[in-house]
Formats: structure tokens, sequence, C-alpha cells
């Protein structure tokens, strides 16, 4: 990249500067006009100079003939005016200048703003480019919150620069001169004392703001340091927590937080005391042209209009050269900001970007042979971590790679992968050096998993077709109808960005083993059930919600389920381990929230945990009498759980299957029922008041057994239900999608609307008989695929922190698998799984894999009996190669190996 901001701005935006230079240049005849109309209009319009009784009109808009001798006839008369009628044409015209100057203004502007966000957007991008160039190694040493920082935050004021970098040198500086030189046309003392004060500030200011650039810099280096800190605070957090540091890290952010203030402070000082003498050298000259032009005026050597005119131009004086100091002072913060920032985006070794280019197509399957030769590889401290490794194997051959902790043995599968680059040596496919391959075949004819993969924060379908989106392969049809896509690409492509169109498919549906998109998914489900995850996603599925609109067969399908699910019980005489919900009968398993809402709230206002502040909620229990009920409910809740869990520790199990309330909250409400015993009900406050009312709501008769909903309790709660659901037919309709025993139900979840209803609350082995029986339903009509498929949808969090380390292991193995690679690299990937599990998915992937490459780095030494060669490794160097079982016999390092494991 260009080391100067300048060089860079003029390489990429020569075209658009120039033509804005070329219509600011063309704006300053009309600037200057708009300075002279003024003299006249109070010159002639006003005092009506050169009118007489001989000379009742004057010539306006009169052309001379610079080349003809005097007294010769212009070449244009202009239109004779009356006194009267030049005043106003002469308004007229000053204010058609004022319309073309504004919008010339205006035009420019736009334009400088567009430009500067387009060579942002280029910068941008750039950066970011640089940034999956980058080889391991450096992506190692950077953190992740100072990157985004950069590309975010820093680099933010040089879009607002960039379109100013050229056009506002020319654009103010030609504003100021051409007022400067009308003021010395008009009064050549005014303009001495005009130009005098203009160089004071062009000398002085600058000079001035030299330590506010300093201490910008060391601004924003400290700031990007305290967002890399607390970075490192969020990936650490359980560090922190274990070891009791919280408080060290707060000093730590206290001491960070003070050097910033600091900085801060002083640059507020030093920058608005340099506003305070600009403001105070621009406003001395108006106090100037008063005073001394006045006196020129009296002394009959200035003529008023002249004067007036000077004063009016003056007004356009201070302001461009402001902004041109203003400019200057920018110039050379961004310039610190661009050098800084591409300091850090220079490293000095970065890929080609031919290696990323779209254009590669991999090249056809892999064959012949990967040879090593030599292979040496030296990390950042200088200590050798491989040395001298040699071997060949066929591409379709299954390697396992062995070796204690410190064999180096896990650096052999990142090197195979093109992941990082040897010290020495190298490897070869087919006679093909590694390193001169394009990604389009280490990404696509190899696949590498390791013991920590990342996921995106995305859904599990997402993230298992990453790793097929190589290239655009079919356009998004509806951009390409509405002249969209071709309009967005235009952009990019002046932008400097390629023209990729991130809406359009991507997926290579055919390295998956499917036809397009509409059997992807069979093949997903294929993957998942290989590495046994099949399962979890299929409870993913059922506790995920469809649009019954656009999956009309799946929730017709799960209405039959519901409707088998109570035959099936029924006919096995356990009917009563579901109790359904029923329009007139009051569900003692469900809390009195979901019995009052009967339904599934869709705005979040109606969530049961806002009830008690819900203003329909409550009035519908007001006009039923309930208030004061649902208060004396929630005391003697209260009371209760003061009472039953005041001796138990924070975190016993019975808070959570018991309480209504925290442990942290026991206090409180201890207090708060020593508070409503002391006098009526009425007398506590408000706050009081809706913490006693938000209780019962989270009340279920059937699992706290507290005795407080019964009998006619229940039928009067039966009658609130009907009263709400009319309520908010009329108020808020559809904020709570009702239970309808014949309607699917969009805003609950799939086992929701199986269910319909909730399972008995105390019966033994209730969920897990429920569970079995609501699978054996879904199999036998067919639907446990399509309950997977809902599952693909679920987000798995950030770094796929919603999933257990097993559950990520599996999926980021699936992923590999799923792009069927030529080559299949396995870096300890399984290291969270027990080892059952372990040996049932290396069954598993073995098979899958027979004819296609495989390279395992594996955790034990015995698991490689299934594999057609073995490397052991041992201090960096490879020590022994060959078949297990003679590698075992032999009593050397392998032995040795399965001696200590």
């Amino acid at each position: 990249m260009e080391s100067s901001l300048f060089k860079y701005i003029w390489h990429h935006s020569r075209a658009d500067q120039i033509i804005i230079l070329v219509v600011v240049l063309l704006s300053f005849p009309f600037l200057y006009l708009s300075f002279d109309l003024p003299k006249q209009i109070v010159n002639q319009g006003i005092q009506g100079q050169g009118y007489g009784a001989d000379t009742p009109t004057r010539p306006l808009l009169q052309i001379g003939n610079p080349f003809a001798e005097e007294g010769a006839p212009p070449l244009f008369g202009g239109f004779q005016l009356e006194q009267a009628d030049m005043l106003l044409s002469l308004s007229f015209i000053f204010l058609a200048l004022v319309i073309v100057n504004g919008m010339s203004k205006f035009w420019i502007n736009t334009a400088k703003g567009r430009l500067g966000e387009r060579m942002l957007r280029r910068l941008r991008y750039e950066l970011t480019d640089r940034v999956l160039r980058f080889h391991l190694p450096q992506l190692r040493r950077m953190k992740q919150a100072e990157v985004a920082t950069m590309i975010k935050d820093e680099v933010e004021p040089l879009g607002g620069f960039i379109g100013n970098a050229f056009i506002n040198p020319v654009f103010l500086g030609g504003q100021a001169l051409t007022a400067m030189v009308f003021i010395l046309i008009q009064s050549f003392w005014l303009g001495l004392v005009a130009a005098a004060i203009v160089l004071v500030q062009a000398f002085l200011i600058p000079r001035l703001r030299r330590p506010i650039l300093i201490l910008g810099k060391q601004r924003q280096l400290t700031a990007r340091a305290l967002a890399g800190r607390i970075a490192e605070l969020v990936d650490g957090a359980v560090e922190v927590h274990a070891n009791d540091t919280s408080n060290y890290e707060r000093a730590d952010i206290v001491s960070r937080l003070g050097r910033i203030f600091e900085i801060r402070y002083e640059l507020f000082q030093r920058k608005f005391f340099v506003k305070f003498l600009n403001n105070f050298l621009s406003q001395l000259t108006p106090f100037l042209f008063y005073s001394i032009g006045g006196l020129l005026a009296l002394a009959g050597k200035l003529d008023i209009g002249a004067l007036v005119a000077v004063i009016a131009a003056y007004k356009d004086l201070p302001g461009p050269i402001k902004e041109l100091i203003d400019w200057d002072q920018q110039r050379n913060d961004v310039q610190i900001k661009y050098e800084q920032v591409i300091d850090q985006f220079q490293p000095g070794e970065i890929l080609d970007p031919a290696v990323q280019s779209i254009d590669n197509d991999g090249n056809g399957p892999l064959e012949g042979d990967i040879a090593v030769n030599g292979l040496s590889l030296i990390d950042d401290a200088n200590s050798r971590l491989l040395d001298g490794v040699n071997f060949t194997a066929k591409v379709d051959e299954h390697v396992a790679v062995v070796g204690d902790s410190a064999s180096g043995k896990e650096h052999i599968g990142q090197i195979l992968a093109g992941l990082l680059r040897p010290s020495g040596g190298g490897v070869s496919v087919n006679g093909s050096t590694l390193a001169s391959l394009p990604e389009a075949v280490t990404g696509r004819r190899f696949a590498y998993v390791g013991p920590d993969a990342y996921l995106f924060p995305q859904s599990v379908r997402d993230n298992l077709l990453y790793g097929l989106k190589h290239q655009p392969l079919r356009p998004n049809g509806a951009a390409e109808m509405n002249g969209e896509s071709s309009k967005l690409i235009a952009e990019a492509r002046r932008a400097g960005n390629p023209p990729f169109d991130a809406s359009a498919d991507w997926i290579d549906y055919q390295a998956a083993g499917a036809s397009g998109p509409e059997d992807i998914d069979a093949r997903l489900i294929e993957v998942l059930r290989l590495v046994e995850l099949d399962q979890d996603v299929y409870r993913f599925g059922l506790s995920g919600t469809i649009d019954p609109e656009t999956r009309p067969e799946l929730a017709e399908g799960i209405l039959q389920a519901r409707a088998a699910l109570l035959e099936r019980l029924t006919a096995d005489g356990a009917s009563d381990l579901v109790v359904r919900f029923d329009p007139e009968a009051f569900n003692r398993n469900a809390t009195l929230g979901k019995n009052l809402l009967f339904g599934t709230p869709i705005n979040p206002s109606y969530a049961q945990d806002r009830l008690a502040t819900n203003p329909i909620m409550l009035a519908v229990l007001d006009e039923a009498g309930m208030i004061d009920e649902m208060l004396q409910m929630g005391l003697s809740i209260a009371r209760t759980m003061v009472e039953i869990f005041a001796d138990l520790p924070p975190g016993h199990p019975f808070f959570e299957q018991f309480s209504f309330i925290d442990a942290d909250d026991l206090p409180e409400y201890r207090l708060l029922v020593a508070r409503a015993e002391k006098g009526p009900m009425a007398q506590l406050g408000e706050e009081d008041r809706q913490r006693l009312m938000a209780l019962p709501f989270g009340y279920s008769e059937a699992r706290h057994r507290l005795s407080l909903i019964e009998g006619e309790t229940e039928s009067r709660f039966i009658e609130v239900r009907k009263r709400f659901g009319e309520r908010m037919a009329a108020e808020d309709p559809g904020a709570v999608e009702f239970y309808d025993p014949d309607s699917y139900s969009a805003a609950a979840s799939l086992m929701d609307n199986i269910l319909f209803g909730r399972v008995a609350y105390g019966r033994a082995q209730a969920d897990e008989t429920i569970g079995k029986v609501v699978t054996e339903v879904l199999q036998a009509h067919g639907l446990c695929d399509r309950v997977i498929e809902v599952g693909l949808d679920f987000n798995v969090g950030i770094a796929g922190k919603r999933l257990g380390g097993a559950q990520r292991q599996k999926l980021a193995i699936a992923r590999a698998i799923l792009k069927q690679p030529d080559v299949l690299i396995l870096n300890e990937a399984t290291t969270a799984l027990d080892g059952a599990a372990q040996a049932r998915l290396m069954e598993a992937v073995i098979e899958v894999r027979k004819g296609r490459g495989l390279f395992w780095t594996l955790p034990t030494p015995g698991a490689a009996a299934r594999f057609d060669r073995v490397l052991v490794m041992d201090g960096g160097r490879l020590v022994e190669q060959g078949r297990f079982d003679e590698l075992d016999q032999s009593g050397g390092a392998m032995g040795k190996l399965m001696q200590s494991a």
C-alpha cells in the first residue's frame, strides 16, 4: 500500500478529483460577481450614482470592447433602466448568484462526500483483504478487537478527509483569494490589513496545533489498547472468575481510562485555546474595517458602497481561512492515522492475491503422492518445532500421526493443509509444490479440522455449508429482475471492490454430493448421522419454530402427530402423562401466567415475567376483583419461600426446582414480607406490590403444591382468561397467539405443538417416556428428518458457544466431510469426545473415507491400528513410520508410546 495518504488518494480517485476541481474553478467568477453586486446595489440602485436630470437611465449588463479605441461603441449596449428598475434588477441578479453559488457548493460537497465514502469503502476492503491474506502466525500475533477497531473506527476520519484532500485547498483557497482580491481592488489599505491578519493566522495557528496532533496520536493508541484489553477480558472471563482477579482487572482498566482522560483533557485545553485565538483574530479584522474604513469614508477616500461591499466580502473570508487551517490540521492528523493503520497491515510476508483468485477452479481431483522433504519449522521464539521430516504417502492413503504432546505432531497437519509455511523443506503433491497451489486446491481438495475449529455465529446449516462457498454459482434472481444487482456491482467496481454478489447462491451442491438446494438438506442430515450429531439437531428442531405459511406440509404433519400422540398414550393407558390445554379447564401443570394467557406471546410485553406490569392483564384482574387475591397469593408464596429456603446455601438444587426467588434475592423478600405483615396491603409501595404481584404468575399448582389455586379459584381464573382474550382481540390483536386444538401455533415450538399441553409433573420418568413416544410417532409419520431440518436453523452462537465442546467438534468434522475433499486432515479433532464416542466416530470416518486420503493426528497411539501407515513423531523429528503391527512389535518409539499410553 502507498506510504503517503495523498498518493493513495490521487492514485485511486484522480478522474473524480479533476472533475470536481473543474467545477470548483468555474464557480469562482460567480463568487466574485456576488461580492461586487452589493456595491452596485448601494451606489447605483440606492444612492443613484450616475443618475441625474440629464441621465434618467443607465445601462445594465453593458459589455465593452477591451480591444477597441476609447470612445468606441460597446459590444453590447445593455438594458437602459431607471433607478428603481436598476435596484430591482441588481437585487434579482444578486439572488440568482446566491442560488448559483449555493447550488455549486451543494454539488461540490455532495460529490466530495460520495468520493470520500467510496474511497473509505475501498480502504476498508483493502485492509480486510490483507487480513484474509495474512499467514497464520501473523494473525495469532494480532488482537481481534484491535484489528476490528482499526478497520471500523480508526479509518473513519480518513473518509471525511479523502473528499477534501485536493478539493478543499483549491475550493477554500480560491474563495479566500477571490474575497482578498476584491477587497484589495476596493481599498488597498483595507486589503493589506486583511492580508496581515490572514498571514498571522496561517503562521501561528498550525504551529499551536502540532502538540494537539501528538496528543491525538497518543489518544488513538491508548484507545486501541483499551479495546484489545477489553477483548482479553471477554475471552479470559473463565480465568478471571476462577482466580478472583476481577478487582485487579478493574484496577488495570481504571489506570488505562485515567491515562485516556489525561490525554483528552490536555487535548481539549489546547484545542479550545487555539480556537479562542483563531476566533479573536477573525473578529479583530471587522473592528479594523469599521474603524479604518469608516475614517477613509469620512475623508472621502472610500465610497459607502465600496465599504459595505468590503465588509460583506470579508464575511466570506474568515470561514475559508479557518477551514483551510482546520484542513491542514486534519491533513496531518489523518496522515498519522493512515501510517499507523497501514503499518499494522504490512507484515513481512503476505499471500499473493492470485493465490485466492476466484478464477481458480481447483484443478480437478488430486492424484499421485504427497511427498514431504526435509520439513522444518521454527517459531517466533526461534524454537525448532519440526526438524528434517521426510515421508511419502499416496493421496488416497490413510495415515495416522502419533507422538507425545511435545513431539510437534500437530504442526504436520497444519502444513499439509497449507495453513503454515515451513521454515525449510517443503511439501509436493503429484510433483507440484504445495506452496505454489492456489487456495482453490488447498481449500477444496484438502479439508482441515483442528481441536478448536471455529464456528460462525450462524445456523447449524450455514456452518455445515460454509466449506462449499467458493464462488457465486447462481445469481440472485430478485436482484437481477429489478436491476439492483447491476447497480451494486457497478458501484463496487468504482470503489475498487470485487464485483461479488453476497446475495447470490455460492453453494457448490455437486461437491457435497447433492444436485441442488432441493436435496441438500438430506445430504446434511446424512453427514450429521455419520458424526452422531443428528439427535442433538433433532432436539434443536423440537424446540424450534416454523412458519406454517412457508412449511404447510410440516405444520399439517405436526397436527397429525398431535392427534396420533393422544391416541398412542390413550392406547397405552398413559393419557394422563400429558395434561392438554382445554379452553374450559385450568391446567394445573402449567403456570398461572400460561393459564391466563392461554397462548404464546408474540409481543415481548406479554411474556410471563412482564405480566405483573402489563396494563391489559392488570385491567382484567381488576375488573374480576382479583388484584388483592393475587397480592395475597404473592405474599403467601414469598413467606413460604423465605421460610423453606432461608437455611439453604446459594446454588442448592432446590432453588432451581422449587423456588420462585433467587438465593441472592431472599434477604430483600424477607424484608418485604416483614413490611407486608405490619399493616394492610394497600400501604405497600408500588415496587413492593409489583414484586408480590409477579410471583403468582410463575406458580404451578402441580409443581409447587402450596394449595393456592383450588376449586372456585380455578373457575375465576378461567373467567379472567376469557375476558383477557376478548380484551386482546379488541385492543391488541396479534400480540398473543392463542391455543387452538385444531390449529398449528406458529409462535410455539414444534414440541409444544405436538404435546398441546404440559407433561404431568411428579410422574416418574414422564419426560423420558413422552420424549420416546413423540419420537416414535414422528418416525411413524416420516417427520423426524423434517424436524432435523428445523434444527438446522438453530443458531450456534458466537464461536459456537451455544453448543458443547463435543458438539462443536462433531459439527466441524461434519463440515469437512460434507465437501468430500480428496484429503481430510483431522488434527486431534475429537479430544472433547469420550473414548467410546471417539472410537465410533473414527470407525465411521474411516469407512466413509475409503478410497480417499485421511491424515489423522491422534491423541492416543492405540487408535492408529486402523490406518494404512503410522508416522511416529518425537521432539520434532519423524523417528518411525510403517504399519502399526510392525511398529508395535519392534520395541522402538511406537512401542514406548504404547507402554506409556
